[in-house]
């Protein structure tokens, strides 16, 4: 997911360096618990100096991905989130100060975001009407950020703070990693697991093959509406509740999937349930950054990369077997709730992550102890704007997939992978159905290659990860540094389609089509994993709107081809469908290295802005 820029925590012992000791940061003691058991009402709080000795500036930083999406415009602090300082409080005065006000953040955003456009008019000494409005605009943006009342003090983590999700033990952290791409495994096994047994729907509801197909379809629809609803919730309330709501309704919405009496019962709960369990495709890459720095939050992101396209793979694997052995389609849906029940109930005992929510919580509790009602963090201080949320979750999201070539580039190769993913599922019970007269038991196992192929990338993506690591010491990393993993994966996706279509002959081994899927899953995670950091290195600015248009045109991409991948191979053969896949595929590779050598070039001349971490002046 996003690679965050660190902010070195400030080591306690460096208070002793100030020689005023009226400009001494103090850690703060609650009120009525002081060392000597003495009565507190007064805390210290960070000083000008103390702020400038870690790094600080009057220019702020592009706010972190994770940070709220509500306030990043005028955020005067947006360091509140990743910085540890001694006391645990900063005062607006304070950052007043050093010249953090919503007027320096205004033109310094506009500085970032229109660096391009600016240096171009400079070059003949005009200026556009339009960039004289956009700086008229941001200086006369004052809104509620210089207004703040100077005695506000904004909730930080305390050096080496054990609330901070960044200092749990590395153990914990990794467990929490495995958990929560289990998490996603789960969901995303949940949206294939009637593949595994189709004509047990059709049997039950006497339909065509169809007709059928849609329960699989509308689930992953609901996976592209369900961040609208989760993505908000995660912002207010934290992760730990959205996790806890949406997979206890989706594991309840299992048990009208499991009786519905008719067809459109069924497929009106496997809409719902998509709804409720996208809230881990959506949260689990932020909960996982949550967690680790961005100099070692590649490895733990990789397991997530993994996870969306390993779990659809599991589902027709184990109902395959359940389908043809008893010919119910109810006991599907009980074990997939069974899975859900399971992962509902250890998810619940992960701690929040989320750093905004953490630190609210510990405003509310600081001004309860000390009856200052001017504890807060930023956001609390700002306000949250629901229009500015409904623009972060919904409206940039579809202004950046019709106005950004690049971004709409990047998430049609994302979404062909993740389809291509769904179309195997439908393609595998006619080639080894018609080849073979394998049963839907026998066609699962054909996808456990697919599964062998994408552990491979899993290990895989370390080495990129590691190639990474190194290349960013020499220099500033660019987005086309991330490249690395498409670049290596995408001929795999290519080669697996040409061998699934050149072995669908009767006089070839299963073998043969079926090892296909040893170079789709090696390809597909890498693909999926480079190219998802590519997006957020591009957008760093509004990491969370792109990454909300790539789910949104993937899961549309993986609710459609199994709408028509059965009729496509019955009407093109088995040679052709695949190879057709296979010629789109092996075009598709020119991507990730065009975007390596013309990506930066194509960005600063398609893009109405540059929002990468280009434009962020080192």
């Amino acid at each position: 997911m996003s690679e965050l820029q660190s902010v070195d925590s400030f080591n306690s012992d460096s208070s002793s360096q100030f020689q005023d000791d009226q400009q001494q940061p103090q850690e703060y003691v609650p009120s009525g618990t002081n060392r000597n058991g003495n009565q507190l009402s007064l805390t210290r709080t960070e000083t000008v100096k103390s702020l400038q000795d870690m790094g600080m500036t009057s220019d702020a930083p592009v706010p972190d991905v994770n940070a709220p999406q509500t306030n990043t415009k005028t955020a005067i602090f947006p360091e509140e989130y990743t910085m540890e300082t001694p006391t645990g409080l900063v005062p607006v005065a304070t950052l007043q100060s050093i010249g953090r006000t919503s007027t320096a953040i205004s033109r310094t955003r506009t500085r970032q975001m229109d660096r391009t456009s600016s240096v171009s008019s400079s070059i003949d000494g005009t200026h556009s009407s339009e960039e004289i409005n956009k700086e008229k605009n941001a200086n006369a943006d004052q809104n509620q950020t210089d207004d703040l009342d100077p005695e506000i003090e904004f909730v930080t983590f305390v050096t080496n703070d054990p609330n901070n999700p960044h200092n749990w033990p590395l153990w914990v952290r990794w467990s929490f990693t495995i958990i929560l791409s289990c998490l996603v495994v789960c969901v995303a096994y949940g949206s294939a697991c009637i593949a595994g047994g189709l004509f047990t729907v059709s049997e039950k509801y006497h339909v065509g093959s169809e007709v059928a197909v849609l329960s699989v379809s509308l689930m992953v629809i609901g996976f592209s509406l369900g961040p609208l609803i989760w993505s908000p919730v995660s912002d207010l309330y934290g992760r730990r509740v959205a996790y806890f709501v949406s997979m206890g309704l989706y594991t309840i919405f299992n048990i009208p999937c499991a009786i519905s009496p008719n067809i459109s019962g069924l497929m009106v709960c496997r809409f719902l349930c998509g709804v409720f369990a996208s809230s881990a495709l959506c949260l689990v890459g932020g909960s996982i950054a949550d967690m680790f720095p961005s100099s070692t939050r590649g490895k733990a992101i990789a397991f997530f990369a993994f996870a969306p396209y390993a779990g659809p793979a599991v589902g027709p694997i184990v109902n395959g077997f359940i389908s043809v052995s008893t010919r119910r389609m109810d006991l599907i849906f009980w074990v997939n709730m069974a899975f859900a029940g399971v992962m509902w109930i250890i998810v619940a005992f992960i701690p929040e992550t989320y750093a905004p929510v953490i630190l609210k919580r510990r405003a509310a509790k600081l001004r309860k102890e000390t009856g200052n009602a001017k504890i807060m963090t930023e956001q609390e201080a700002q306000g949250v704007s629901i229009n500015e949320m409904m623009k972060a979750c919904l409206i940039r999201p579809l202004y950046f997939a019709a106005t950004e070539p690049v971004l709409d580039a990047t998430c049609f190769y994302v979404c062909l992978i993740y389809s291509l993913l769904y179309a195997f599922f439908f393609a595998y019970p006619v080639i080894f159905s018609e080849l073979y007269g394998y049963k839907d038991n026998y066609i699962g196992l054909m996808l456990i290659p697919i599964l062998i192929g994408a552990i491979m990338a899993l290990g895989f993506t370390f080495w990129c990860e590691s190639q990474y690591l190194k290349l960013i010491k020499t220099r500033k990393a660019t987005p086309e540094d991330r490249l690395l993993g498409a670049m290596i994966g995408s001929p795999f996706a290519a080669i697996a389609l040409w061998i699934l279509g050149a072995t669908a002959e009767k006089h070839v081994i299963w073998v043969g089509p079926a090892s296909s899927g040893i170079a789709f899953g090696f390809g597909m995670v890498l693909i999926y994993y480079s190219l998802n950091n590519y997006i957020i290195d591009c957008y760093v600015q509004y990491a969370s709107s792109a990454l909300a248009t790539k789910v949104f045109l993937r899961s549309a991409g993986g609710a459609a081809f199994p709408l028509f991948t059965t009729q496509m191979y019955h009407k093109l053969g088995l040679h052709w469908a695949s190879w057709l896949l296979a010629f789109i595929s092996t075009a598709m590779i020119a991507l990730p290295f065009g975007f390596k050598k013309w990506g930066k070039e194509l960005r600063h001349k398609l893009s109405s802005k540059d929002y990468s971490i280009d434009s962020i002046d080192a």
